[in-house]
């Protein structure tokens, strides 16, 4: 069975979607971050998994459910980070980040049996989710993150290195205000789609 790896930082103002100010304050895009990876959390819980890691920079809080393990991030890019994460899996793995809430467990249950590896693409040009049968922290060194280009790239390495790859459904991230209102339409019953409804009079219509 899989492990299933979340990479996420602690929601603190300041340190987390500052991307989302403005329109919303430090202390309200800490608060979507925050229910973004509750949500994002509750999908990990509910889907069938050998192991549930959280990947974090920072420290757990009371949005953290019971039945996670919990390691600390390395210092380094964030394909350093990523390339880590997978370095603590002796089997079959797939990492998400904090930044889709509208996940759901279905979309979370992946089998090996005819590719090695699963690449989530983002309507950023970035991926959400990255699976690989066998973790090899060498298939993420080096790849540029944060660009229009990075889901292509990774694609690229998986492909180079010989490995089957299966896209999983192409996933919109949070990370502007704009973003935060399509995803939240996308997932109405959960945390950060509540919580995006406490924020709405400085949300821009």
């Amino acid at each position: 069975m899989t492990t299933l790896l979340v990479i996420a930082k602690e929601p603190r103002p300041g340190r987390v979607k500052t991307r989302l100010s403005p329109p919303f304050t430090p202390e309200e895009a800490a608060q979507l971050a925050e229910a973004a990876l509750a949500d994002t959390l509750d999908a990990v819980a509910a889907a069938p998994a050998s192991r549930r890691v959280l990947v974090l920079d920072g420290a757990p809080g009371p949005w953290l459910p019971p039945g996670f393990e919990v390691l600390p991030q390395c210092a380094g890019g964030l394909d350093e980070r990523l390339a880590d994460a997978f370095g603590h899996c002796r089997g079959p793995a797939l990492l998400i980040g904090m930044d889709t809430p509208q996940v759901t467990p279905e979309l979370l249950t992946v089998d090996f049996e005819d590719c090695e590896a699963y690449l989530g693409p983002a309507e950023d040009g970035g991926f959400w989710a990255l699976g690989l049968a066998a973790p090899d922290p060498a298939l993420l060194r080096g790849v540029p993150m944060s660009t229009p280009t990075t889901g292509a790239v990774q694609r690229e390495r998986l492909e180079s290195a010989g490995l089957r790859v299966r896209e999983l459904p192409r996933l919109r991230d949070v990370d502007v205000a704009e973003d935060a209102r399509a995803v939240a339409a996308l997932a109405p019953h959960g945390r950060f789609a509540a919580r995006l409804a406490r924020c709405t009079p400085a949300f821009p219509r």
